[in-house]
């Protein structure tokens, strides 16, 4: 996987836990970061959305996964839709249109 090279300053009970949690999986601690800021953008898009921050494409877009994919993740999470019924009718209306 071709990246970016980032840099950062962390203090030792991170680096600790880093450690700790990539030595326990058999990993090095750059996987281990990398998995937690994936988790890290799905749970900011979880708490965005609860919060009527962000709307399901602003939030798969934070997630960094599609829509049907977010969807998904909000099932896993028990997240509810924050929708109301005028929501419902607008994406009816469109849907009419494109099909």
């Amino acid at each position: 996987m071709a990246g970016k090279t980032l840099s950062i300053r962390i203090n030792d009970d991170y680096f600790k836990f880093l450690s700790s949690l990539a030595k326990e999986e058999r990993a090095d601690v750059s996987k281990k970061v990398r998995e937690l800021v994936g988790l890290g953008r799905v749970m900011l898009a979880i708490e965005k959305y609860k919060n009527s921050e962000a709307s399901l494409e602003k939030a798969s877009k934070i997630a960094g996964v599609s829509i049907s994919k977010m969807l998904d993740i909000f099932s896993e999470y028990g997240v509810r839709a924050n929708l109301e019924y005028e929501d419902y009718l607008k994406g009816l209306k469109t849907l009419k249109k494109v099909w």
